[in-house]
């Protein structure tokens, strides 16, 4: 795309001011996420008795909306992306409290709402939209004297921790849980504090461990994989093997007829087996850019709301992926948990663009001229 400096539209200014590498990496990965539904959801739909292509038309769908989703939330001013994250944090509070009194059980866990043609998972929108009101919180609270900022958003988290842990989902919570304490400690956290959040977190890991039993048996399994169940992680293991440097080829993958989740939790062990480690480590490297662009941009800003609600944006987007790969690298215990663009599931898809929206919205360069909401000074 060729736009004038001179041209004063609002595509115009945004293709001037935005993260256009950023925006480049997203492309690619939501390109890349169309190659594996091709190549990894026909055998899971043959398996479970659907259509080939169920899952491939469904995710065409998906992430044409989260291409659009992403170019559209990018054109906001900050003062739009507070809007529409304080909106989408309600709303997905409130459907969260639903799943549990209306929601879908699968697995023992109830996550989910059903709606025409696709379940909707709210807790996803919670990780974005509640990275960016408690980046406001944080900010308004060293600004404006008196304000509770602190102690509203920690009161928004800690809804938001027993809400999750009913569901449960403990995993997201842990996501959660990390993305505030990194934006508590960015906002001038003093290392007292810190200490005392780390040993929450510690004790709060123990008591999931003592408390649920699928979380002691994911980690007993990660740690003794002769102790139970581990088919899952073992024939991940078997992909990533049998795929070597270069991969078998698109298409030539086996593991992927007997693997639970190819399309979704276990996408990676697909990729490792028809396209190589080479594919791998790019698609690494691409997670990695965007993470490390995404904070290479805010070296000159003096917002504080800017800077925690994209280190949120960035820590919730690099840890989702961080987890998917790790889990099916037996790094970490298995966790539910999707990678972005690139796994098949529309609240997950939808979730990332809505997040990486924000964060190009949030990035983009402001004029001197201009304030942090947009409005000339």
């Amino acid at each position: 795309m060729a736009l004038s400096r001179s041209d004063d539209s609002v595509l115009g200014r945004w293709w001037l001011t935005v993260d256009r590498w950023t925006l480049l990496a997203v492309a690619t990965l939501i390109g890349f996420g169309y190659v594996m539904m091709l190549a990894a959801s026909p055998a899971v739909a043959e398996r479970i008795h659907q259509s080939r292509d169920v899952f491939i038309l469904k995710q065409v769908v998906f992430l044409a909306l989260a291409g659009l989703t992403v170019v559209g939330v990018s054109l906001l001013s900050p003062r739009g992306v507070w809007r529409l994250a304080l909106f989408g944090c309600l709303a997905a509070l409130a459907l969260t409290a639903a799943t549990l009194v209306m929601g879908v059980e699968i697995k023992g866990a109830r996550r989910w709402i059903s709606v025409p043609g696709m379940t909707v998972q709210p807790s996803e929108f919670l990780k974005p939209c509640f990275a960016v009101v408690a980046a406001w919180l944080l900010s308004e609270g060293q600004r404006v004297r008196h304000f509770p900022g602190m102690l509203l958003a920690g009161g928004v988290f800690a809804l938001i921790a027993v809400l999750l842990k009913s569901q449960p989902d403990m995993g997201m919570l842990a996501v959660v849980a990390a993305v505030f304490f990194t934006q508590l400690f960015i906002g001038g956290l003093n290392l007292a504090m810190v200490g005392l959040g780390v040993g929450g977190l510690v004790g709060a890991a123990v008591s999931a461990y003592a408390f649920f039993p699928h979380v002691r048996s994911r980690v007993t399994r990660f740690l003794d994989p002769s102790s139970g169940d581990s088919y899952q992680v073992s024939t991940a293991l078997e992909a990533f093997g049998n795929g070597g440097l270069l991969g078998r080829g698109p298409g030539e993958g086996r593991i992927k007829d007997v693997l639970p989740d190819a399309h979704a939790d276990f996408v990676f062990a697909v990729v490792g087996e028809e396209f190589g480690m080479v594919i791998c480590l790019v698609l690494l490297a691409l997670f990695g850019f965007i993470v490390l662009r995404g904070l290479l941009r805010l070296l000159a800003e003096q917002d504080l709301f800017i800077v925690l609600a994209s280190c949120g944006l960035v820590t919730s987007f690099g840890l989702q992926a961080f987890v998917n790969m790790a889990s099916s690298l037996h790094l970490i215990p298995t966790k539910g948990m999707t990678l972005p663009f690139v796994s098949y599931g529309g609240s997950s898809v939808l979730a990332v663009a809505l997040g990486i929206g924000m964060l190009l919205a949030l990035t983009r360069r402001r004029a001197r001229t201009e304030t942090v909401w947009g409005v000339a000074t």
